[in-house]
C-alpha cells in the first residue's frame, strides 16, 4: 500500500528485489504500463550491458572512449594489396609480389616457394598464371590464407627432407605479422612503403568506441554532430525537442553549447565544424577560436593582444568581430589589436600610428587619438587613407593584378 511514512519499506523491498534478480525490476503499474528498471546498464530483453557513461567516454583521447582498433586515431596503417602487387599482369614465378620478405618465393629452393607450390597443388592453379586473370577465391586464398585449413608442405631443407601440414596464413597476414615483429627502423620503414593510411574500419573514422557512437541525442551521435557546421550545429541545438525530463537534465549543458556555438558564429566560424582538425586551421582561425573562448569565459580585467584577427574575413564577418570585440572590451578587459582594417580602425577607442613607412622606413609614433584624430595629421599615410585624402585606385589594383 502507497502511504505517508511508507518510504523506508519501499525502499527496502526495492532493494531486495534488486538483489534477487540480479538487478533487473519490473514496477507493474496499475491501470498504467509496466515500469523496466535495471542497475547493470543492460537491455532487459537482449541482456547487451554497456559500462556506466561517463564524459571521458565520448573522448577520443582517453582509452575509455577511444576506439579499441585505431586507438582513437581514426585511421590506420594498413597494408595495400595494389602497392604489394603493383603489376598484375606478372605471374608470382616473374615476381608479382614485391614485398619485404616474399622475394623469395621466386628461388625454388626457398621455404616460401614450397607453401605456395603446395597450395598450387591442393587448390590446382598455376604459379605461371599472371596474377590477374586468379579466379577471385584464388586471389582470396593467396592474400587472405587457407582459413584453418592445412596443406601439405614438402621441403627439402639443410636438415634434411619432410613434409609438414602447415596453415598458410595468407599475404596480407604474413607481412602484417613480420612488421608488428620486426624490431628494426629500416625494416618497419620499408614496410610501411606498401601501407597506405585508411579509414579504421571499426570507427569508420569516428575515433569513438561503438558503445559511445550508440548513443544519441536527438537521433544524432556525437561524431555526427561535431561534423556538422557551426552555424547548422546551432540551429539544431536551438530546435532540438527533447521531454520535460530530459530538458531539467540537461538545461545548464544545454545552456552552455548554445552560448560557446553562438559565439563561434559572432566571430565568423559558422562555417568551421567541431572535428576540423587543428593543424588545418589558419592563423586566423585559431585566434577567433581563442577570442570565442575568452568571450564565453567572462573573465575581466584582462588584456588581450590580438595580430590582425580580421584577414581573410569577409566584410559581414568582420563587422561580427567587431562586435564581439566590443563586447569583450565591455565586459571589463582590455584589448591591443595590431590591425590594417579601416572599420577595425574607425571601432577603436585609441589608435597608436607607427610609421611613418615600413619596416626600416618605420619606427615612430605618428599619430595617437581616434580614428578623427589621426585623420587631421598631416604626416600620418595611415589618417591619409582613412580620410580618403589617398586612395589605392582599382585600375592600379588591376595592374599589379595582370
Amino acid at each position: 500500500m502507497i502511504r505517508p511514512g511508507v518510504e523506508k519499506r519501499a525502499s527496502e523491498s526495492v532493494e531486495n528485489v534488486l538483489h534477487l534478480s540480479s538487478g533487473l525490476m519490473v514496477v507493474d503499474v496499475i491501470g498504467g504500463e509496466p515500469m523496466n528498471f535495471s542497475q547493470s546498464f543492460s537491455c532487459p530483453d537482449c541482456g547487451i550491458s554497456i559500462d556506466e557513461i561517463e564524459p571521458r567516454s565520448f573522448s577520443f583521447n582517453n582509452p575509455f572512449g577511444a576506439c579499441p582498433v585505431c586507438h582513437g586515431l581514426g585511421f590506420k596503417m594498413e597494408f595495400d594489396v595494389d602497392l604489394m602487387i603493383p603489376d598484375k599482369s606478372l605471374s608470382i614465378d616473374e615476381g608479382a609480389i614485391v614485398v619485404l620478405g616474399w622475394q623469395s618465393v621466386t628461388d625454388f629452393k626457398s621455404y616460401t616457394r614450397c607453401i605456395m607450390d603446395a597450395l598450387a597443388k591442393e587448390y590446382h592453379f598455376s604459379l605461371d598464371t599472371p596474377f590477374q586473370d586468379y579466379s577471385d577465391d584464388i586471389k582470396n586464398l593467396i592474400l587472405y590464407g587457407t582459413n584453418g585449413r592445412k596443406v601439405s608442405v614438402h621441403y627439402v631443407g639443410q636438415r634434411g627432407v619432410g613434409d609438414y601440414d602447415v596453415t598458410f596464413e595468407g599475404l596480407i597476414r604474413n607481412v602484417e605479422r613480420r612488421y608488428r615483429e620486426t624490431s628494426g627502423e629500416s625494416s618497419k620503414a620499408e614496410y610501411e612503403t606498401f601501407m597506405r593510411v585508411t579509414p579504421c574500419k571499426e570507427c569508420g573514422g569516428q575515433r569513438l568506441k561503438k558503445e559511445s557512437l550508440a548513443v544519441t541525442v536527438g537521433g544524432k551521435n556525437i561524431a555526427e554532430l561535431c561534423h556538422y557546421p557551426i552555424a547548422d550545429l546551432k540551429v539544431f541545438m536551438d530546435e532540438l525537442e527533447l521531454t520535460p525530463m530530459q530538458q531539467r537534465i540537461g538545461k545548464l549543458i544545454l545552456k552552455e553549447i548554445r552560448s560557446r556555438l553562438g559565439f563561434l558564429v559572432e566571430v565568423g566560424l559558422d562555417y568551421l565544424s567541431l572535428g576540423r582538425a587543428t593543424g588545418s586551421l589558419s592563423g586566423g582561425e585559431t585566434q577567433r577560436i581563442r577570442l570565442a573562448t575568452q568571450i564565453g569565459s567572462g573573465l575581466v580585467g584582462v588584456a588581450y593582444i590580438l595580430d590582425e584577427p580580421s584577414i581573410g574575413l569577409h566584410q559581414r564577418d568582420n563587422d561580427r568581430l567587431i562586435h564581439a570585440l566590443k563586447n569583450l572590451r565591455d565586459l571589463g578587459n582590455t584589448l591591443i589589436v595590431v590591425e590594417h582594417d579601416e572599420d577595425t580602425m574607425f571601432a577603436a577607442d585609441y589608435i597608436v600610428d607607427v610609421g611613418p613607412g615600413a619596416g626600416s622606413h618605420g619606427g615612430e609614433i605618428v599619430a595617437t587619438g581616434t580614428a578623427e584624430d589621426i585623420m587631421k595629421v598631416e604626416e600620418s599615410i595611415t589618417g591619409a587613407y582613412l580620410s580618403h585624402r589617398i586612395e589605392i585606385g582599382r585600375a592600379s589594383c588591376r595592374e599589379r593584378v595582370f
